[in-house]
């Protein structure tokens, strides 16, 4: 053999004895048990997060807050979602206020339809009610509606279906869009 087939023989065989130590130890050890929490964590089947104030012209003081999810295991079904939202209007420091448990979350793209019914606001007439909300992520000029676009009060929305809004034909006031929309991916 010449002496450079020698070397390189010689060199596949301690790698060879090296592996085969080291599998053997690896095999010897005890071994470590995974529990649930070392599991890889599954994304989310959707979301809608994130804080923005409405442009308004004349100066209306109007916020919405969304932290809404619907779990993995939940994905067949939008009317599993948990969370809440809420939203603000002022101006003149006159308005109100109201706070959302919310009942769907549909998502599709950047575009959230996120409904459920107000379990606090000083708005006469708004606790109980369902209301919906649209939102478009666009980044920094995200946009928004909601299902009481027509009617000009959630008060007044009466008998509306889970996930069901406007179009997000509202924009929100510069510096202010951080909304972050999970799509939902159902199984078709």
């Amino acid at each position: 053999m010449k002496r450079r087939t020698k070397i390189v023989v010689l060199g596949s065989a301690l790698l060879l004895t090296a592996g085969a130590a080291s599998a053997a130890t690896a095999s010897d050890a005890p071994r470590e048990r995974t529990t649930a929490s070392d599991a890889p964590r599954q994304r989310e089947a959707a979301a809608l997060t994130g804080t923005a104030k409405l442009y308004r012209s004349a100066g209306d003081d109007i916020t919405f807050s969304f932290d809404a999810h619907l779990a993995a295991e939940d994905k067949a079904d939008p009317s599993k979602a948990t969370g809440t939202f809420e939203f603000s209007h002022y101006l003149n420091g006159e308005g109100a206020r109201a706070e959302v448990k919310v009942d769907c979350l549909l998502t599709g793209g950047k575009v959230a339809v996120v409904s459920g019914v107000v379990t606090d606001s000083d708005l006469p007439g708004a606790k109980g009610k369902r209301v919906g909300v649209t939102v478009h992520d666009l980044g920094r000029h995200d946009r928004l509606g909601y299902s009481w676009a027509s009617t000009g009060s959630p008060a007044d929305t009466k008998g509306l279906p889970k996930c069901v809004s406007s179009a997000p034909f509202e924009k929100v006031a510069k510096g202010t869009g951080d909304f972050t929309v999970v799509p939902w991916q159902p199984e078709l």
